[in-house]
């Protein structure tokens, strides 16, 4: 249950609202821009826009917005730019974007609901970011953030590159939700701000050790990325979510170079610091699928199957892993030992969250074909026996008995399956 912040004795109806300063930084983000600060416009009281060195029309996109436009010198620490944007706000709260992102227009409404019900005890606001979405429009991938924070208490931001804003005190978990848009980024940036960094000697801090790796899983230097991530939890002192993160993207690497013995030990490695996630119980069940260790493989997806999400995870949650996906693999597994009734039953409930998927939707019609073949033929069997009693006790005759079913023998297709995705990062 998401936390409930009634309206205080400071911004009860009719009151002042509390006022927001939107902070950015941004550089030659003319595609995206405009609908990032068209999509927020109504809810912010002040616009502050720090460019780091466009050369395109960045700048003369957001005029119309009546922003405050200013200049800074890239010296390739994200945290230093971001700090300098939060130091030119005036408003009581400030509101972070990045510029390929929007706010949909319930969330638009949601954020403007806020600033009249918003306790002025609050220190921070959260709110989801749906950073990936399937073919269906639903969300894929997402993770949480401190999104609207109170300037007066300071927060600064952290990190040369993947910057994180340190927060504390009152939190609340709002329903409000940002939309990432990307259409393109520097896929080199930020690997080369960190290879300068390792080459000049720099000591790394445990964080820099994880996203280097990740910048290294992301530019398939496998064998560094495991290297970098192991130093990163030999150290014992990450994020949690970072750690068992760093397992199922070790997991990944080595799927990625034919280890999967090594895969399967990283996986299973995760619950080391926390209980059983979903998506590692997929990982689990999808390595015993693959060798036809189908009951091993049922253990593990019924497990992602009753994995209780916590309320309110500030770690990437793989939202297939934790509603259609073990369901569907649940489909496969008992299609492939014969247990067509189970087998439905969990395509079914895969159909609830993607009802028109099509590979859900084969799965349904050759199952369904199945089920009739199977209970034709018990349902022959039973009238053959109910008939040669009655021979027997009457007269003999010759029963000639057709094929199964008196249908023609069905074609073998078995249900589909779909290996987890990687998680994004």
């Amino acid at each position: 249950m998401r936390s409930k912040i009634l309206a205080s004795a400071s911004h009860q109806e009719g009151d002042n609202l509390i006022t927001i300063s939107l902070c950015m930084i941004v550089k030659n983000e003319e595609d995206t821009i405009g609908s990032c600060l068209s999509s927020v416009a109504e809810a912010v009281d002040e616009v502050i826009i720090v460019d780091t060195g466009s050369t395109d029309r960045t700048k003369s996109i957001v005029e119309p917005f009546h922003a405050r436009l200013y200049d800074f010198q890239w010296i390739d620490d994200f945290a230093a730019a971001r700090n300098y944007a939060f130091s030119l706000a005036t408003k009581e709260y400030i509101f972070w974007l990045d510029a390929d992102d929007v706010l949909t227009k319930d969330n638009l409404d949601k954020l403007i609901a806020l600033k009249a019900t918003l306790d002025a005890s609050v220190d921070s606001v959260t709110m989801d970011y749906h950073l990936a979405f399937d073919e269906f429009g639903e969300v894929s991938s997402s993770v949480t953030r401190n999104r609207l924070v109170k300037r007066a208490n300071q927060y600064r931001w952290f990190g040369a590159v993947h910057e994180y804003l340190g927060v504390w005190g009152n939190i609340y978990h709002s329903d409000i939700a940002v939309t990432h848009s990307s259409i393109h980024h520097d896929n080199d940036r930020n690997l080369n701000i960190y290879e300068k960094r390792f080459s000049n000697g720099e000591q790394f801090t445990v964080r820099d050790l994880y996203y280097f790796a990740n910048e290294l899983l992301d530019h398939k230097q496998y064998e560094r990325a495991i290297d970098f991530y192991e130093k990163f939890l030999t150290t014992k002192q990450g994020w949690i979510e970072d750690n068992i993160s760093s397992c199922g993207k070790m997991a990944d690497c080595y799927h990625q170079l034919g280890n999967h013995e090594k895969e399967l030990e990283c996986s299973l490695r995760s619950f080391q610091y926390d209980t059983p996630r979903a998506e590692y119980c997929c990982r689990v069940g999808y390595h015993f699928l693959h060798n036809r260790e189908i009951q091993t493989a049922i253990f593990w997806y019924n497990l992602a199957t009753n994995v209780i999400l916590p309320e309110k995870k500030m770690g990437f949650h793989n939202v297939a892993c934790s509603t259609w996906l073990p369901h569907l693999q649940l489909c496969v597994c008992y299609d492939q030992i014969g247990e067509y009734s189970k087998a439905y039953q969990h395509n079914e409930i895969a159909r609830q969250f993607r009802p028109n998927d099509r590979t859900i939707l084969s799965n349904k019609a050759y199952l369904e074909k199945r089920l009739h073949v199977v209970n034709k033929t018990e349902n022959d069997k039973k009238r053959t026996h109910a008939t040669e009693k009655l021979a027997r006790r009457n007269r003999p005759f010759l029963f000639k008995k057709s094929e199964p079913g008196g249908l023609p023998t069905q074609r073998s297709t078995r249900a589909r399956q779909q290996q987890p995705k990687r998680a994004l990062h």
